[in-house]
């Protein structure tokens, strides 16, 4: 807390991703809770969507002794709430509420929407209905729980002071409960985070140059141009309507203003927490045992022999093809398999979630030949020789079977170029097309083990608002390469001092709408100089990626998110005096 501002006593926070990870907000939400719930303990009230029906959540465990008083009253009012604890560090309160009951009075939440705020819902398709019902249930729930708070507040503050409270809603997601509680609870303080507009995340997919023409763009003409309409009317009306409109890096902020036509009130920088990074001998062993599985799969899928000395880099992500610049990654593996510079072999994966089929059955067979192979030659105190004397697989680019084979970009593009890992490239791009979680069928490590095991990461973004993945990286000391449209580029060249450098750990490409093609020679060059570091310099670079990743912790972010309370709040206190 900071002196001379206003800080809440409670705080309630909902996101389609709370105990559901679909997504970077989930990261973002999940690591903060430590710092706030340091202050705040129990005090904060993580919201999301009960959408596990009858299975159990692996991210939430129900404590029916939590708020128990309460959750009887929510009962009567018609509340189907589960409560417990976001199985995240910290443990925070988390709230799942069903929110299928809803739906049944859409059209009358969506009439008076309009009638209110003028929020346009005639244009809905996809998951707009689904998302609203959620986002007017959270406000319920919001609604109920501040009238128990309140009370029992009354009851043991003879003081009388009101309650201060923040309601903060992450995406356009949230837009909707949003302002169900600035109209109906002005006393609470509201709170509204985009993490991407929708309409600029449309521009930019869609394949138009959205930077050098930001300023021309009407983002509601662009909205119904890209189909785009309800999802930007709510978030624009929500923008214009919360006490305090929020975003996560400079870059999005300029769009806000552009695009939904209200400049940001504070900019909030997504820090992390790095106590899911190991430590010590647990760092060294587990940087080992994924690089020696990366490999077991390569030399299995492609019949090749790959050893320890082999360049492992890789990309991830939401499967976005242009806009995370998972394009410019293909394009600059095919030109790095011609360049002379380049001193040692690499192995390069794009590790994004396709529409995965099954594990590769052939894979697997093979797979499990070379790790009976490989422990029989370490218990016999043999070298390692991988797989000899193999053929490469069917399609050796590729770990699991996806439902459009023949319709997927990443493979289309290899196939264009002719990519198809053959025994004396020096590049080899396998896709990986999966979420990791540990039980994929192939890798089955988690992603963060399997950041470990990468010499260099690689996320040429085009749109990135702020850009989780590289954070993640150089958090696990390995050097990236990004660019300066992502917001931790942008973020990076600032603390860095200049543009960054791959010795300084993260190389920061400068991009635009039209260099698509220097971006490509950028990356491929970079690849090319890492390759021949020496190993002191590869250990320069891998330690100042970790120290630059220090100074993005929630301890030193944290203090944007109090700015953003004390401008809530006081609009709150401001409307109570009138």
């Amino acid at each position: 807390m900071i002196k001379d501002k206003l800080f809440p006593d409670y705080i309630f926070e909902s996101s389609w991703e709370v105990c559901n990870k679909v997504g970077g907000i989930y990261t973002v939400l999940s690591t903060r809770a430590k710092t706030l719930q340091e202050v705040l303990t129990d005090r904060i009230f993580f919201i999301g969507p009960d959408c596990w029906g009858d299975k159990p959540s692996p991210y939430f465990r129900e404590d029916r002794q939590l708020l128990s008083e309460w959750r009887s009253v929510a009962e009567q009012e018609g509340l189907r709430v589960r409560v417990g604890r976001w199985l995240v560090p910290s443990n925070p309160i988390a709230i799942l509420v069903d929110f299928q009951p809803f739906f049944e009075q859409k059209n009358e939440i969506y009439t008076r929407l309009w009638e209110l705020y003028g929020v346009d819902s005639l244009h809905a398709y996809g998951d707009y209905d689904e998302a609203s019902m959620f986002s007017y249930a959270a406000a319920k729930v919001v609604e109920s729980l501040y009238g128990h708070l309140a009370e029992l507040h009354a009851q043991f503050s003879p003081e009388d002071k009101p309650l201060k409270v923040v309601y903060q809603g992450n995406e356009w997601m949230t837009g909707l409960g949003l302002l169900y509680i600035r109209h109906n609870l002005p006393q609470i303080g509201t709170i509204f985070t985009t993490h991407a507009t929708s309409v600029g995340r449309s521009i930019a997919g869609n394949n138009k140059p959205l930077y050098d023409y930001l300023f021309a763009y009407n983002g509601t003409q662009m909205a119904g141009e890209l189909n785009v309409e309800s999802k930007h009317s709510i978030e624009r009306q929500t923008a214009h309507n919360v006490d305090c409109f929020t975003t996560v890096s400079d870059i999005t902020a300029r769009e806000c203003l552009e695009l939904l036509d209200k400049p940001v009130d504070v900019v909030l920088p997504n820090g992390f927490e790095d106590n899911f990074v190991p430590k010590g001998a647990t760092f060294t062993r587990k940087r080992k045992a994924a690089r020696r599985r990366l490999l077991s799969i390569a030399n299995a899928l492609m019949g090749t022999q790959l050893d320890d000395d082999t360049l492992i880099v890789s990309t991830s992500g939401r499967y976005e093809f242009r806009n995370k610049g998972i394009d410019v990654f293909i394009e600059a593996m095919n030109r790095l398999l011609r360049d002379r510079d380049l001193k040692k072999t690499v192995l390069a994966f794009i590790v994004v979630p396709g529409w995965v089929g099954e594990p590769r059955a052939d894979l697997l067979e093979r797979l499990k030949d070379v790790l009976m192979k490989e422990e029989k030659m370490k218990n016999e105190g043999v070298k390692d020789e991988g797989v000899k004397d193999e053929e490469p697989l069917e399609v050796p680019m590729i770990t699991h079977w996806l439902n459009n084979m023949g319709h997927d970009n990443v493979l289309n593009m290899m196939k264009f170029y002719d990519m198809h890992n053959r025994k004396d490239d020096r590049v080899k791009l396998i896709f990986l097309p999966c979420y990791l979680t540990g039980g994929d069928g192939v890798v089955n490590m988690t992603y963060y083990d399997v950041v470990l095991g990468n010499d260099l990461c690689i996320y040429p973004s085009y749109y990135e608002p702020w850009g989780y993945t590289p954070l993640e990286a150089v958090a696990f000391h390995v050097p990236c390469i990004t660019t300066d449209l992502a917001g931790f580029g942008m973020w990076a060249n600032k603390v860095i001092g200049h543009e960054g450098e791959i010795s300084d750990g993260v190389k920061v490409i400068h991009r635009t709408d039209y260099n698509y093609s220097e971006v490509a020679d950028i990356i491929k060059e970079t690849v090319s100089q890492f390759s021949a570091m020496t190993p002191d310099e590869v250990k320069a670079a891998r330690k100042h990626a970790e120290q630059l990743s220090k100074k993005a912790l929630w301890k030193h972010f944290i203090v944007h998110y109090y700015d953003a309370y004390d401008v809530a709040l006081r609009a709150a206190v401001s409307r109570g005096n009138r």
